[in-house]
């Protein structure tokens, strides 16, 4: 039996290629539990006020569980989320019961008022898959977005990813042991990338392996520059959400900051 994971979900590939569906919403936040959902938050914010039109209306886009809007709802927000999966979505209304949640594709959303802000953490912007739907998102999120409004998010240069590098955790939860490993991969050519996933599970000294290459788009800073400048003004900073510094030109993460034209 062979198992792989993509985001949101486990296939289970069995000899007889049948495939069983397993939601995997109940384990996202053990995926993410290495991260500062806190500090993430806190930066945005301090960016909105430097940038933004003071505006507390923000949207998250892929938004998973949740977590990042719970931290802009407790410091006086009116948050709302969006994502394509209805599970992650149910999880983030049980964490987020103020909030308003949209079973919708960030590459075409709409929404029934504009926002000050709009956010898209965790490298989640890549998920657009091809420049094509990137452009789609760019102008989505442009037209939900009030006079002064900020687009936020972070990006991944496709030309410095190497291909090497994983960042790995371990959680324990129920009994078991989970090890999450993932890492960009990009072929050095064309607009497509892949996030490499792999959990393991240990229980009772028995483990199960997951993995997958989830397509990603792959683009340049000078490309999603290119994208963005038609519809805002662009900053781009440091991948540093503990203080904030311009973009030194060489790093292959930052945070880009939007402000609608």
């Amino acid at each position: 039996m062979r198992h792989l994971f993509h985001f949101g979900v486990f296939y289970v590939i069995t000899p007889s290629s049948n495939a069983l569906y397993t939601d995997l919403s109940g384990y996202y936040d053990l995926m993410c539990a290495d991260i500062n959902y806190q500090s993430q938050s806190d930066c945005v914010r301090r960016l909105h006020q430097l940038f933004g039109n003071q505006g507390k209306r923000h949207l998250d886009l892929a938004c998973g569980t949740g977590p990042h809007i719970r931290y802009f709802i407790d410091t006086g927000f009116s948050s709302d989320g969006l994502d394509l999966n209805q599970p992650m979505l149910d999880q983030a209304k049980l964490r987020c019961p103020e909030a308003q949640f949209s079973l919708q594709n960030m590459c075409e959303f709409v929404v029934d008022a504009p926002y000050d802000l709009i956010t898209c953490f965790l490298y989640s912007i890549h998920y657009s898959g091809n420049i094509e739907n990137l452009s789609a998102c760019i102008r989505s999120a442009h037209a939900a977005l009030k006079p002064g409004g900020v687009f936020c998010f972070n990006a991944v240069e496709k030309n410095l990813i190497n291909n090497n590098s994983f960042v790995r955790h371990i959680v324990q939860h129920e009994g078991s042991e989970f090890a999450f490993k993932s890492g960009w991969f990009y072929s050095g050519e064309g607009d497509r990338q892949a996030l490499k996933l792999s959990i393991e599970k240990t229980t009772d000294k028995v483990t199960e392996e997951w993995h997958d290459d989830h397509p990603m788009v792959a683009v340049s800073f000078k490309e999603l520059e290119e994208l963005l400048e038609p519809y805002f003004e662009v900053t781009v900073f440091e991948h540093d959400y503990e203080k904030l510094e311009m973009w030194n030109t060489t790093s292959g993460n930052a945070i880009f900051v939007c402000v609608k034209r």
